[in-house]
C-alpha cells in the first residue's frame, strides 16, 4: 500500500507502508485473527456450494412431486421411489409419505420435525460465520488494548534525550493493526452470514409451499390406506373397517413347549 502526500510547493513525497510488515507488527494476537480468517473463508466456500438450490431442492424429485400431485390418485409408493436421496427436500417428502393415511395433524407434526432438523443442518456452518463476525473484532480490540499498554509502558522507560512522542506514535499505530485486521475478517463474515441466512429462508419457504399441498393430499387418505417401510421399499396396504366373522372367531393356538426332562423316561 502506497500513500502519496502533496506539499504546497507542488512536489510529491511518497510514504510507503508495507502492509504485510504491518501485519507482522500486530503481534501475537494476529495469529488467532488469522486463524479466524481461514475459518471464515473455509465456511463461506462450504456454504456457497452446500446451499445451492439444486442441492437443497433437486429439480428431479421436485418435478416428480408436482407430477404426482397433478394426478387424480396420488401413488405414495411411486413418489417415494423418486425421492430416495438425502437432500432436505427429499427427506421431508419421505417423512410425509411414511405417514400416508394417518391424520393430518400427525403428518404435519412429523413433517414439521423433519423440517426443523433439516433447517438446523443447513444453518450448522453458517453459525461459524456468525462466530467469526462476533469474535474477530473483539480479538482485534484486545490486541489493540494490549499494544497500547505496552506502548505506554515502554515510553516510561525512555531516557530524557529520546523522543517520547515519536516512540508512542509508533506503538499506537502498531497496536491499531489488530483492530483493522479484526474488522477485515468480521465485516465479510457478517455479510456472508446474512446472505446465506436469507438463501436458506427463501429455499425452505419454497419447500414448505410444495410440501403443504402433499400433506393435505396424504391427509385425505386417512382411513383408506397405510404405508409402511419394508426394507428399503415403501409398501401400502388398504384398511378394512369391517372384520369377517371367521377372522374374528379364529384363535391362534400356541403349542406347549417340548419337555426336555430326562426323568420322564
Amino acid at each position: 500500500m502506497q500513500v502519496w502526500i502533496i506539499g504546497q510547493t507542488g512536489g510529491a513525497r511518497q510514504m510507503g507502508i508495507d502492509f504485510f510488515d504491518l501485519l507482522v507488527r500486530g503481534g501475537i494476537f494476529m495469529i488467532p485473527i488469522g486463524l479466524m480468517s481461514l475459518l471464515v473463508v473455509t465456511f463461506v466456500f462450504d456454504r456457497w456450494i452446500g446451499l445451492r438450490r439444486g442441492k437443497l431442492m433437486p429439480s428431479k424429485p421436485l418435478k416428480s412431486l408436482r407430477t404426482g400431485l397433478q394426478l387424480e390418485t396420488l401413488d405414495p409408493v411411486e413418489l417415494y421411489s423418486q425421492c430416495r436421496g438425502n437432500s432436505p427436500f427429499e427427506q421431508i417428502v419421505q417423512s410425509a409419505l411414511l405417514r400416508a393415511g394417518r391424520s393430518y395433524g400427525e403428518i404435519q407434526a412429523a413433517v414439521g420435525e423433519t423440517v426443523q432438523r433439516q433447517v438446523d443442518r443447513a444453518y450448522a456452518n453458517v453459525r461459524w460465520l456468525n462466530l467469526g463476525a462476533g469474535i474477530a473484532p473483539l480479538l482485534g480490540l484486545l490486541g489493540t488494548v494490549w499494544g497500547l499498554i505496552r506502548a505506554f509502558h515502554d515510553t516510561t522507560k525512555l531516557t530524557a534525550g529520546q523522543n517520547r512522542a515519536d516512540f508512542l506514535a509508533v506503538g499506537i499505530y502498531e497496536a491499531l493493526v489488530t483492530t483493522l485486521a479484526g474488522l477485515m475478517v468480521a465485516i465479510p463474515a457478517a455479510v456472508a452470514s446474512h446472505y446465506f441466512e436469507g438463501r436458506i429462508g427463501r429455499i425452505f419457504r419454497d419447500i414448505d409451499e410444495q410440501i403443504g399441498v402433499l400433506v393435505r393430499r396424504l391427509g385425505g387418505l386417512e382411513g383408506k390406506i397405510r404405508t409402511e417401510l419394508i426394507g428399503q421399499e415403501l409398501k401400502t396396504r388398504p384398511i378394512s373397517n369391517s372384520v369377517s366373522p371367521a377372522a374374528a372367531g379364529s384363535v391362534t393356538r400356541i403349542p406347549p413347549p417340548v419337555s426336555t426332562d430326562r426323568s420322564d423316561r
